[in-house]
Order: C-alpha cells, then structure tokens, then sequence
C-alpha cells in the first residue's frame, strides 16, 4: 500500500494535518495505535479531565452558595457510575464526529503501530483488519505526531493498580478515602481537585519550592492560597518521595521533608511528574532523523525533521507539550509538505491550567523577562477593583501585561481567576498582533465583565484606571 502523505498518529496535531492535507486535495492515511481518533487529549486527558473539573466547580459553587450567600443544597450524592458513563459519553461523541469527519474528507485510517524501516516505508504491527497485506505502507511524505504518555519513574512502578498516572485517575474506578499526589504540576493539581471535590482527602508532595513552576508567581499565589484550604493544609513542598511499597491494601510512603518526613499510609496514589514524548519505539534509527537527549525530534521551523520528507509535530516535537500547540504545527507542517512558504513562529502560544481558579498566561511572563535580562513594565489589576469579580465573590484574580516600555507593545500577559483560560485568547492575539497598550484601552469592553480587566490593566500602565488609584506614568 502506498500513500503520498503519511501522519503517525490521530490526536489533535495528527488528524488536523491529515484533514487539511485532505482538503488541499492530497490522498492521506492516519495510522493510529488506539481503536478510535483523538489522541490523548480526546481520549485520556484534556476532554475528559475538564468535563470531571467542570462537576468538581459546581460542587464547589454550591459551597460557596450555602457559606457565603445563604442558599442551601443538600450534600452532593456522587453515583460514579453516572458520572464515568457521562464522561465516556463525551469521549465518544467526539471521537465518534472525528471518524465521520475523516470519511467524508476520504482519510483513510489503519489502526496499527508504525516503525520505519526506512525514509519511504513504515511496518505496521497489530491485529485490527485495516492493516494492509504485508503490513507494509510506504510514502512519499509522513508527519510523525505520537504524542507523549504519562511518565512513570521505575522508583513509583511497584506493580500495584493503587499507584495510578493521570489515565488511572481519569478512569475513575473509585474515589479513595486518602488520595496522595506527587507532583505539583498542573495536570497533578487539577486530578487533586477533581478528587477533593468528590470526597477523596488529597494530599500534595511537590519537590520543589512551590506549585506550577512554570508559572508566574503572582498568579499562583491565590491558587495556592485555595487549594490549601481545599487540600486542608497538605501541601507538602521541598519534600522528596523516597519509596512507594504496599502494606496490605495500602500504599506506604516514605517522605524526605521539612513538612513531612517518615512514612504515612494512603489509599491511592497519583504519580504526576510529567510526560514523555513517544519516539523510542519508532524505528527513527532506520532515517537520518535526530533526537535530542529527552526524546524530542529534532526539527526546523517548518518542522521538517533531518529527513526532508518526514516532519514532526505535537508532543513529539518538543515543548510546550500542548494540543493547540500541536493543532497549529500540524498546519504548518502540511502546508510546508505541499510547498508553501509557511513556518511555525508563534509570539504566544497560551498555557491554561484549568484548577479553580484557572491560571492562563501567553507570550513573555514576567519571571522569563527577569532570567532573560529584558527591561519590561508590568502593569497589573487587582480583580478586587473589579465590580463582576465582586458580584461572583471571586475578587483574588488579577489581570497583569508585561509590556516593552520603548515601544509600548504588550509582549506577555498572566490571569488568575475564575475563567481565565478564555479570557487570554483576546491577550493571545493582541500579543500575536504586536498591539500597543493604548488598542486595549481604546477597545471598548462590556461592563460588568471580567474582561474588561484586560483593558483596566492597560489602563493602569497609563495611570488612568478608574476604579483603582495609582498615579500617572511619567512619560518625560
């Protein structure tokens, strides 16, 4: 079986390259390990970790309704049955629209894994009766999109199915009594959420000195500040896992900390110490294709690999590991396979961690700014100031740019609070568009809304807020 283009994997960078490539008129096949289309942002990550965040926040708000407005619920009653089904329902819905989607742009799908065995052939390993006689396919070009998996240190792999990564906790096959975390990334922090909010105690070790370490300070410390409530003060930083063993139907852990040292026995444990790039088992010794030390394939900004007919993109390509990311670089890749001047150079490429409250950020964050010695500004709003944050009892957000003060363009931007991952796509492209200040601040926004602090913190640059003091920038 022969096909012009190849694309190694039917996630959100693989199948959004496929399609294109479809609607440009080339003849595509998607090779896919898993039975469905998705990936893992469809099938064991982004899609059915929000919609089990999106309960956690209604469990939440109704706390909140009961505390502080005087509205009383009764005690949540989870039946997990319902809830497991409703999230597979998700999955398959969507998944189910993907394989339509490819039928009627004519995709052909083979269920099966890939190795090359050279630049121009793939071997395809696997039962499903969409691999072709032979179980060979060659190409004239391929875009490798494999994605990355959950990584497990041999240390933590002790066999039992009570030491679970980010799949087994969305899996929810029961919500254990005492939950530990390691890990205080953003995936680890918003499985911890999900669990605390359905009854699990939830218990956080982070070796580090503080939580999402890629992020902002400024706006983790309100996060911080409600986990620790939500987490009942066991947060656990510069505190090092030393051993996982099973006693009885518990797991024991062994810490190395200030806040927690010895052993203590939990329920489950949720290993969450980031991800790995799946590139190991594909065969890319058999191209002139080149990795790096952790595993990425190495690429231009075409993502055009070593081999000039194979290109790569996704989590396979390397930070940040994310499924827009992986979206607009599958793009890319296919437009520059056909010829087209196109490269992937993107000013903002926006982060969301979906905890409550939400963290978004994009573009040139201020710690970035101070380790790479660029003289900035920052100008920030304080949600307090804010009259919708006010009226949802949610005034710990803040709204900050990080603007170049020689020409006044925002360069960067971090929001903290309830809603954040869709408040950035307006900083996202006035980031993309190299605004000035003053297009924010001149563009009229809705009031009362909580994006309309995009504009107030603009505002506060010039020294003109409304609804906070701060005196005028001294613009000599």
């Amino acid at each position: 079986m022969h096909a012009p283009i190849v694309v190694i994997g039917g996630g959100p960078g693989g199948y959004a390259a496929a399609f294109l490539a479809a609607d440009e008129g080339q003849e595509v096949v998607v090779v896919e390990a898993e039975p469905r289309l998705g990936g893992t942002c469809l099938l064991r990550g982004c899609i059915p970790s929000k919609a089990l965040l999106h309960v956690a926040k209604v469990i939440s708000e109704a706390e909140e309704m009961q505390s502080e407005w005087g509205v009383s619920f009764g005690e949540p009653k989870i039946t997990l049955d319902t809830l497991r089904e409703r999230k597979e329902k998700v999955i398959a819905t969507l998944s189910g629209g993907l394989g339509q989607l490819a039928k009627r742009r004519k995709v052909t799908v083979i269920h099966a894994r890939a190795k090359f065995e050279d630049s121009k052939t793939l071997s395809l390993h696997g039962d499903h009766d969409s691999i072709p006689e032979g179980g060979k396919l060659t190409f004239d070009h391929c875009v490798i999109a494999t994605g990355s998996v959950p990584a497990m240190p041999g240390a933590f792999d002790i066999g039992s199915d009570k030491v679970f990564d980010s799949t087994g906790a969305l899996a929810l096959t029961s919500i254990p009594e005492e939950l530990l975390v390691i890990g205080g990334g953003y995936i680890g922090l918003e499985m911890g959420t999900v669990y605390a909010s359905l009854g699990s105690k939830v218990s956080v070790v982070e070796l580090s000195d503080g939580l999402l370490m890629g992020a902002d300070r400024d706006l983790v410390r309100p996060l911080h500040k409600r986990l620790k409530n939500l987490f009942e003060d066991r947060i656990f930083l510069n505190t090092k896992v030393g051993s996982l063993g099973m006693q009885g139907d518990k797991v024991e852990v062994a810490f190395e900390g200030p806040g927690e040292f010895g052993t203590k026995q939990f329920d489950a444990v949720l290993v969450s110490v980031g991800r790995r790039p799946v590139t190991a088992s594909l065969g890319l010794e058999n191209t002139q294709c080149q990795v790096d030390e952790r595993g990425f394939i190495k690429h231009d900004n075409q993502l055009r690999t070593d081999e000039p007919n194979i290109f790569v993109i996704g989590d396979a390509a390397g930070e940040p590991m994310l499924a827009h990311k992986a979206t607009h670089e599958g793009r890319i890749a296919v437009e520059a396979l056909l010829g087209k001047s196109a490269t992937f150079d993107k000013r903002a490429i926006p982060a969301v961690v979906f905890t409550d409250p939400e963290i978004a950020w994009a573009g040139v964050t201020q710690d970035e700014a101070k380790r790479d010695g660029l003289e900035v500004t920052v100008a920030a709003y304080p949600w307090a100031a804010s009259g919708r944050a006010q009226a949802l009892g949610r005034t710990e957000g803040l709204t900050k740019w990080i603007i170049d003060p020689e020409t006044e363009c925002v360069i960067g931007c971090g929001i903290v609070g309830p809603g954040a991952g869709e408040l950035i796509a307006e900083a996202a492209l006035a980031i993309e568009m190299s605004c000035e200040v003053r297009d924010i601040t001149e563009t009229v926004h809705a009031h009362p809304t909580l994006a309309e602090t995009l504009m107030n913190a603009g505002e506060v640059f010039y020294g003109t807020a409304t609804e906070i003091y701060k005196p005028r920038r001294n613009r000599g």
